[in-house]
């Protein structure tokens, strides 16, 4: 029966009472989307809340499952989704349900199973999840809701805290609200009387709010409303209170003015600088700069304790090079105030601040200051006790100084530190342990040790408790007659102490109630009656705080009623469990039944479950479990109704997931999401990076099924996760970017084990970027002879940070390190501090020395000068010596501070015996190797010995001698030859030669030709004296020649023509003597017919002639009648202009006479007889 008390050990009465109870409260427990029918448009989904305004419903928070509404989805944070969604569970059917889904996911190589993973996550809820339902019980077991149109005491809904610190310049506001109906009047105490609010102008209460406001634009000091206020909240049913709210003004008081005098201390001793800053309300923040407001470093020797204070575990001799200022930050002000900074004066037995000695490997015996075992600078002796109350942060701290610095190690005798709660802070000289409960208690000690030995210090910690809730009393409400309890229950340390209130009154001075029993921390009521309303307070407290709590008694005769909409529509995702919830309201307390599309059976067993409260639990929603379900309260008052329509959907399930990737800076990289989800529902697919909505920028596209990265770069790694979602579910997936970049450069470079001749280098890697590091380049730059200009010195492994360099003498070395991976080179780090080694004489000559003439007559001496690795000293110079080989004349000698000298008045192209030995104010290099060089060259003289030889007409061989005065290196041969035919010239061919070829064959482009050949030889100076030759003439190229010289002639011109003249008349005269002495017959063609032996041509004419006609023995006739020599004679056609004889009808010859050129003569004569006009005489005769 509601009301009716369960022993405290009855945990599982005490469940159902609450479940009981629960029917009374106006908060809807969705268990998915809820939306009203179409023409209400109505849809929790959209933010619209038609019940009562609800918290996000963690009781729909089972063990094994876990199931969100949509209402409170939106509401909930990124991280409890993420969250909710990782615990949903599944019972055997859906695991087989998922595993289909998983089997139907396609799987590429080298893609990564999700699928158990998920089934995992959802099968193994994570610890949060018991505590989200112990949450729902909690909320079960909260106060009551009434709604609001009904009578009900006052309840407080908000105040201020407790402790209320307040700015000075802003106006004071003591918050008080608070419901009822009906509506509460307010009224409010300071430091335990009335506060007249009327009787002060600067203070006002808001309108329908207990809210006080103090306004200070018309002046006043605040500080004079500090006090301890309470709230009165009152209606004709009660009195409410709030908590007694302590009010205090912020407070930053400046720093008490004082000279500090400059602290004086030995090198290695300990020292703490006192901060003692003013205080503060709240305390200030304190944090040590220099005067100049550099902040000050802080590392295991020198940091700041927790009391403000900095300590020095050793001073050294570097801690003068700065002052030392305490700096308080005040919260509310926002002011920082800065107190007179310290100065130290370090007294010290090596007053040389070397830099280099802070890096080495015994920096304080290096220094002269003496080590010593540590001791502790805070707390002092050997053992301390701290007390922490429950629930807040405990810092235990150990300071300890000694030569070396100290370490702090931490242990907790007789268990381990809780390795949940506790973390080391300020280079482990403090230990914090969070949320402090009663098993942190115990003994906790810290060692310091060094080399030299080692302390520690024990630290007794006690957990004292304020008071918390451990049955905090509820809102109770009953039906008259009925019986009830108010139970309060806390717990501290020490044992808190409990004390009723009704109506903020002390219980014992209110009138007299035979219903009402006080047992301790519980009342009792029985046969409760209308006068029985009331408000009671329990205030339970100890030396370390109190609680205070409100919990009103009302006393109802109400028929059953729901509050939630009616009709409404609720979307649920396949296979998840839900909850159906009727929220409903009457007394005494009705009872709910379920039904499904009017069936008459009560929903309850197997795959339905309904809890006290009457909300109605779904295992596992199936396809036929979708339609309208009914719920009906009924109390003896009467009975009310609602339903609700269930509408299952497909899951959202990405069935191709991103895959891991490693891609290389600058590359593209694309991630896939592939989504399968009901058609009904909004899918949405967004992306998260490392957790994070990710922001798509110009590099990057997002499409519906991918996700596409253009131009990687290293801050683009991390883990990316698809995530698809509808109004109802989401499925995520998530994969991994892995981006290879260049390493990022090496850092805090020491120099230790300083030696004459080489130096330790030690340095701390960068981050590798993904890509392991290969290999270091050591470089270095000095300052004297290339400065700023930075050299390899040497290549290590990318195992190693540590590496030996072998020195140069009178260096003054900087060094830097690049790290090296397969993506490229890191940036250089920072340079590492200078080192000098000491001076030496050079143990090397420079090299690459060389002596080459730049004219005929002088010989310049050349050498690479030697670099600053091998000077060795200062005034680094060079002795040169020189003289002629094999003459063993004295050696000329000279210093240069340069890399050249010119020897000048030397012979041309004479060797030189050449030495170049440094020297530098050490003294001088060994003794230096001779060298061989040559002064200036000229040109050379002709080749000798130039031959032409004509084997055959196809070829002809050239052959010559060297030079006799080559006048230096000859560098090749020029040979020139152009073809002539008397006088005639064919274009020139140019030919080079290496200086060692002294012959060549040339191929002759004709048999008739002759070629004239002009060679010299060449220096690098230039080409010298040439020597010119011809080729020898054929055998018959002598008449030729004669012919062609003889054709030039003026006479022979002259004789020519008089013979032309001569076969002229010649000719003239045998015409004439054939026209007279010759007969033809003529024949009449229609008269006389032809005879077989008659010549017929081919156009029908005939060809008249006689015996005297007829062709001279030893020619013959061609076909188209003209007459040819048999061997050279020639005959009149030969000279006829197109090569044919014609004859007119009177047989007059017609034709012009020319002379034509007989191909024969450039072949030589062939025939006996020379070709001649009378032989054409001969053939007509």
């Amino acid at each position: 029966m509601p009301g009716t008390s369960r022993p405290p050990g009855d945990a599982h009465g005490l469940v159902s009472a609450l479940m009981r109870r629960l029917a009374a409260r106006g908060v809807a427990g969705d268990a998915g989307e809820v939306a009203a029918p179409a023409a209400d448009s109505t849809d929790c989904a959209q933010g619209q809340t038609p019940s009562p305004p609800r918290l996000i419903d963690l009781c729909a928070v089972w063990d094994p499952g876990v199931f969100l509404p949509a209402a409170g989805w939106k509401r909930a944070s990124g991280f409890a989704r993420r969250r909710l969604n990782e615990a949903e569970t599944l019972n055997s059917v859906q695991e087989a349900q998922l595993e289909q889904l998983e089997t139907a996911r396609p799987r590429r190589p080298g893609s990564r199973e999700r699928g158990p993973e998920l089934r995992m996550a959802r099968q193994q809820p994570p610890p949060w999840v018991h505590t989200a339902f112990l949450l729902c019980l909690l909320s079960l077991s909260g106060a009551i809701e009434i709604p609001m149109d009904l009578s009900q005491p006052p309840t407080i809904t908000k105040q201020s805290v407790k402790d209320h610190i307040v700015d000075p310049r802003d106006n004071i506001l003591i918050e008080c609200e608070a419901k009822g109906n009906p509506a509460p009047s307010f009224h409010w105490t300071r430091n335990s009387r009335f506060f007249n609010i009327a009787k002060d102008p600067r203070v006002s209460m808001r309108r329908r709010s207990g809210t006080l406001v103090i306004d200070f634009r018309s002046g006043g000091r605040p500080e004079e409303y500090e006090g301890e206020y309470q709230c009165f909240a009152r209606n004709k049913f009660g009195t409410a209170l709030s908590n007694r709210i302590r009010l205090q003004v912020s407070k930053s008081p400046l720093w008490p003015k004082e000279n500090l005098d400059p602290v004086v201390v030995q090198e290695g001793a300990p020292l703490t600088l006192q901060c003692n800053p003013p205080p503060g309300l709240p305390s200030p923040v304190i944090f040590w700069m220099s005067s100049s407001m550099e902040p000050i470093t802080q590392d295991k020797r020198v940091s700041q304790g927790h009391n403000g204070d900095l300590y020095f575990s050793n001073v050294m001799l570097q801690d003068m090079q700065t002052d030392y200022s305490c700096n308080a930050r005040f919260h509310f002000t926002h002011t920082i105030q800065q107190k007179n900074a310290f100065t130290l004066k370090v007294l010290t037995n090596n007053p040389y601040n070397d830099s280099s000695l802070r890096n080495h490997p015994d920096m304080y015996s290096a220094r002269g200051v003496a080590e010593r075992t540590p001791s502790f600078m805070y707390p002092q002796g050997t053992a301390s006790s701290q007390m922490v109350l429950r629930g807040m942060d405990l810092v235990l701290e150990c300071i300890a100084s000694g030569v070396p610095t100290p370490d702090i190690a931490w242990y907790k005798k007789g268990g381990d530190l809780p390795s949940d709660k506790a973390k080391f802070e300020n280079f482990n000289k403090a230990l914090r342990i969070t949320n402090v409960s009663e098993e942190d208690s115990g003994e906790y000690f810290c060692l310091a040790s060094n080399k030299m030995g080692s302390i520690r210090h024990t630290i007794s910690v006690r957990v004292k408790a304020a008071p918390y809730w451990l049955d905090e009393p509820k809102n109770l409400i009953l039906a008259p007659g009925e019986d009830g309890r108010l139970v309060c229950r806390a717990n501290g340390n020490p044992k808190p102490t409990v004390q009723w209130m009704v109506n903020g009154e002390p219980l014992q001075s209110a009138p007299p109630n035979p219903n009402r029993e006080v047992a301790g921390d519980t009342i009792i009521f029985r046969d409760t009656q209308i006068s029985s309303r009331a408000v009671y307070q329990c205030n339970t407290s100890n030396e370390h705080g109190y609680l205070l709590a409100n919990a009103f008694v009302s006393v109802l005769d109400v028929p059953p009623r729901m509050l939630s909409p009616r009709n409404q529509l609720i979307r649920v995702i396949l296979y998840n469990r839900t909850r159906l919830d009727c929220p409903f309201f009457g007394s005494p307390i009705p009872t709910l039944r379920w039904f499904k599309n009017g069936q008459g059976s009560n929903l309850d067993g197997g795959n339905y479950h309904v809890y006290e409260n009457g909300s109605l639990e779904i295992k596992m929603i199936r396809k036929e479990d979708q339609g309208i379900y009914t719920c009906v309260a009924t109390n003896i008052l009467g009975k009310a109704e609602n339903q609700v329509r269930l509408e299952v959907k497909d899951p959202t399930r990405i069935y191709r997931m991103p895959e891991d990737q490693v891609a290389k800076r600058g590359t593209t990289v694309q991630l896939e999401c592939r989504v399968k989800h009901d058609p009904s529902l909004k899918l949405t697919v967004s992306w998260l990076k490392d957790d994070e909505p990710l922001y798509i920028g110009n590099r990057m596209k997002k499409e519906d099924d991918s996700l596409t990265i253009f131009g990687v770069a290293e801050r683009d790694q991390g883990s990316y996760t698809c995530v698809a979602s509808t109004e109802l579910d989401q499925d995520l997936a998530k994969a991994h970017l892995t981006v290879l970049g260049r390493p990022d450069r090496p850092r805090d470079l020491e120099l230790t084990d300083l030696a004459e001749r080489s130096v330790r280098l030690t340095w701390i890697p960068g981050d590798d970027n993904n890509s392991p590091i290969t290999d270091y380049v050591v470089q270095f730059e000095e300052d004297q002879f290339q400065p700023g200009v930075w050299h390899d010195h040497s290549k290590f492994p990318g195992s190693v940070n540590s590496a030996v360099l072998q020195l140069s003498p009178y260096v003054n070395y900087q060094f830097r390190v690049i790290a090296i991976n397969e993506v490229g080179s890191s940036h250089p780090s920072l340079p590492s501090e200078r080192y000098r080694t000491s001076g030496a004489p050079p143990e090397s000559n420079p090299t690459d020395v060389k002596g080459e003439g730049t004219r005929k007559n002088n010989m310049e001496i050349t050498w690479t000068p030697m670099n600053a690795t091998s000077a060795f000293g200062p005034n680094l110079r060079y002795i040169v010596k020189w003289r002629r080989r094999e003459t063993r004349e004295t050696w000329n000698n000279v210093t240069v501070w340069g890399s050249r000298y010119v020897v000048g008045q030397t012979p041309v192209y004479v060797p030189y015996e050449i030495r170049v030995q440094a020297e530098n104010d050490f003294g001088k290099g060994p003794e230096p190797d001779t060298v061989i060089g040559y002064s200036g060259e000229d040109l050379p003289s002709a080749p000798r010995r130039f031959r032409v030889r004509q084997p055959n007409l196809e070829t002809i061989n050239l052959e010559w001698d060297h030079p006799e005065h080559p006048n230096g290196i000859l560098t090749g041969y020029i040979l020139k030859y152009v073809p002539f035919n008397g006088t005639k010239l064919g274009k020139q061919i140019v030919e080079n030669f290496s200086p060692n070829q002294t012959k060549f064959t040339m191929q002759r482009a004709d048999p008739v030709s002759r070629y004239r050949f002009t060679l010299s030889a060449r220096t690098q100076v230039g080409s010298g004296e040439a020597v010119t030759e011809e080729s020898p003439a054929p055998p018959n190229e002598a008449y030729t020649n004669n012919q062609a010289d003889i054709a030039t002639q003026g006479w022979f011109i002259g004789l020519m023509c008089a013979i032309a003249l001569l076969v002229l008349i010649l000719l003239i005269v045998c015409f004439i003597k054939r026209s007279r002495g010759g007969k033809y017959p003529v024949r009449e063609k229609k008269d006389v017919p032809l005879g077989p032996e008659d010549p017929k041509e081919e156009d029908g004419s005939f060809d008249y002639s006689d015996e005297d006609n007829k062709p001279l023995q030893g020619s013959q006739t061609s076909l188209d009648g003209t007459i040819k020599q048999q061997e050279s004679d020639d005959s009149l056609v030969d000279y006829g202009e197109g090569g044919e004889g014609q004859f007119n009808e009177d047989g007059s010859f017609i034709g012009q006479y020319t002379v034509k050129k007989d191909k024969e003569e450039t072949e030589g004569n062939e025939s006996s007889e020379a070709t001649s006009p009378v032989n054409a005489i001969y053939s007509l005769a």
